[in-house]
């Protein structure tokens, strides 16, 4: 019999994490049927062979090479069967119900492609789940960082909206995404020419498109630490970022407003920067931090 749910983690270096992860994952699907699969995206701190040690029963794919986010959760798509796939970060802790509020969302909404969680901080206050797809205007206020001194703490997303119930929106975090496998092989799986960021954004805009559509569950709750594959690369995480912003722009929006959002990057790196090296020449580096160099963004947005 095909399982229901086919969960399915990408790791690189976070062994540690990734136990916890799988660990929740088990608690919350002992009652359905599901397989795990993780790939594992060339880490070199014993992620494998813990799983064959801990996770015997655990799918793993083995990659020599960092795939990506996208390209790594298409490979285990393409290869599991279930009727659902469960997208998981490695740093996502999932709570008690959670598995169960996603699919009762998806199995209520019958046309729902993606269903994204009411994601946390790890002091259990809300973190960024769900928001309206890209605008400049969003953009300028996102690098600015006055959308969030201003408008509200995690602008762009809106607030958990728990009250409102489960509900129809532009785009959920790809942290935790519960996805229907007849909607996957209808718009296809996830981007690959995105390594990281945006890729779930795309891809929530693409099933829309088609017809499907996007649903978020203030009552499926999930612990998501954030950052933690790429927390000994910042900088190149930054620089990943914009890439991915200006790609998402051109495809979507034309190259004029990738053109001008590409200037807004550089702009305010090249402030930031400014700004970040003022603090710790100030603070005696007590305080600021290193943003991505100029010429790294200027090489990663070349292309784009």
């Amino acid at each position: 019999m095909k399982p229901l749910l086919s969960v399915i983690v990408v790791n690189w270096n976070t062994c540690a994490l990734l136990a916890e992860c799988l660990a929740a994952v088990e608690r919350e699907a002992a009652s359905i049927p599901h397989d795990i699969w993780v790939v594992d995206n060339g880490s070199s701190d014993g992620s494998v062979a813990m799983l064959r040690r801990d996770f015997p029963h655990v799918q793993v794919i083995e990659s020599l090479v960092n795939l990506g986010f996208a390209r790594a959760n298409n490979l285990a798509m393409q290869k599991s069967e279930g009727r659902y796939f469960l997208l998981l970060n490695t740093d996502a802790l999932l709570q008690p119900g959670s598995i169960q509020m996603l699919l009762q969302v998806a199995e209520a909404a019958l046309r729902a492609g993606v269903v994204g969680a009411h994601l946390l901080n790890p002091d259990g206050t809300f973190q960024a789940s769900h928001t309206r797809f890209p605008t400049l205007w969003q953009e300028f206020l996102i690098l600015s960082t006055l959308g969030r001194r201003l408008v509200r703490p995690w602008y762009p997303s809106h607030g958990p909206e728990e009250g409102r119930g489960p509900q129809r929106v532009d785009y959920v975090e790809g942290a935790c995404l519960l996805v229907r496998r007849e909607a996957m092989q209808e718009v296809g799986g996830l981007d690959e020419g995105y390594f990281m960021y945006a890729e779930e954004v795309d891809w929530c805009k693409r099933m829309q498109a088609a017809g499907w559509e996007v649903w978020y569950a203030p009552a499926a709750k999930v612990v998501h630490i954030g950052g933690a594959s790429s927390a000994n690369r910042k900088t190149s995480r930054e620089a990943d970022l914009y890439r991915s912003r200006v790609r998402y722009f051109r495809i979507h929006h034309g190259n004029l407003e990738a053109e001008l959002l590409k200037a807004m990057i550089v702009f305010f790196a090249v402030t930031k920067q400014f700004g970040h090296a003022l603090t710790r020449w100030a603070t005696k580096k007590r305080r600021g931090r290193s943003a991505v160099a100029l010429r790294e963004l200027l090489i990663a947005l070349r292309n784009v």
